[in-house]
């Protein structure tokens, strides 16, 4: 945790310099008002936290908030972030983006950072369209959608996230609803504070071209399963939950185990931050290699 500030954080310490240009009612909204109250009552610093986005929509978040930022590639945000993390363990990394860069070109991205466990939070605008480029299809679009590239109907069955990152190894899995700003905060905490990989994928309806996965549609649907009797380190529970999209489709953390992280596995990181390592030459041997190189 931070040791700057010593007054306590506000939502607003977190509020960047450009105003989000959404379009009115998006529910990105509802995340960056999550990223930005989790960040606080954490005690996150501004400093300490690093935001890695690929590209859509949602993937402007980072200019959104007064943090690092990085702005990455197409579906590139996962492996870029892991480089930030093992470069810099201290920093506390999240990642953001939306269904169509994560599930889409970076689904295989996906897969390895669940399975190596690096610790990152990787929290998805899950709205099953593209949005930026104004309305397809994307991987999670229901079967039968009409988009603007499927006119006759989506002939292709939706991908499911959250089965993809449990069948792939993620240490936690959690759904959020981005109508519900203050139960996500409060999931976005709890995968910050998880030491592995997370994954909060959250339903952040595109109010300009889904005109069927929408607030109503889910706020008639959601349930919360801390209010049930769910087991959520029982990966055959947590598949079960996952599959579970209809009537009923269930929030919150699905899955939740420890086991040994990426940095704790990789011989070079136990030597410490790679950040605050001497670099083990002279001054000489310096000034060597510079006239060198010159």
């Amino acid at each position: 945790m931070s040791t700057l500030p010593t007054t306590p954080l506000r939502i607003e310490d977190f509020k960047g310099e450009v105003e989000p240009d959404w379009c009115p009612g998006c529910g990105d909204f509802g995340v960056l008002r999550a990223v930005q109250s989790a960040a606080a009552g954490l005690g996150i610093a501004p400093h300490e936290l690093m935001i890695v986005s690929g590209i859509g929509c949602s993937s402007n978040l980072p200019g959104f908030v007064h943090a690092y930022g990085l702005h990455s590639l197409h579906g590139r945000a996962l492996p870029v972030a892991t480089g930030v993390k093992l470069a810099n363990p201290d920093l506390t990394v999240l990642v953001t983006g939306g269904d169509g860069d994560g599930f889409g070109i970076g689904a295989g991205h996906l897969v390895h950072a669940a399975r190596r466990n690096v610790r990152l939070t990787y929290l998805v605008m899950d709205n099953s369209i593209y949005g930026l480029t104004t309305g397809q299809t994307s991987p999670t679009s229901g079967l039968g959608m009409k988009t603007k590239s499927t006119p006759a109907g989506n002939a292709e069955q939706p991908l499911n996230p959250l089965r993809l990152a449990l069948a792939a190894g993620a240490s936690f899995v959690a759904r959020g609803f981005s109508g519900d700003p203050v139960h996500l905060a409060e999931l976005v905490k709890k995968a910050l504070q998880h030491r592995g990989f997370a994954l909060v994928d959250v339903f952040s309806p595109c109010v300009t071209y889904n005109k069927v996965n929408t607030f109503p549609f889910y706020k008639q649907r959601v349930y919360k399963l801390d209010e049930k009797a769910h087991d959520a380190t029982s990966l055959p529970a947590a598949m079960e939950r996952a599959q579970e999209f209809g009537e009923r489709i269930p929030i919150g953390v699905l899955y939740a185990v420890e086991r040994p992280t990426y940095e704790q596995l990789d011989p070079v990181l136990k030597g410490g931050n790679p950040m605050k390592r001497p670099l083990g030459i002279t001054q000489e041997l310096g000034a060597a290699l510079l006239a060198e190189m010159g």
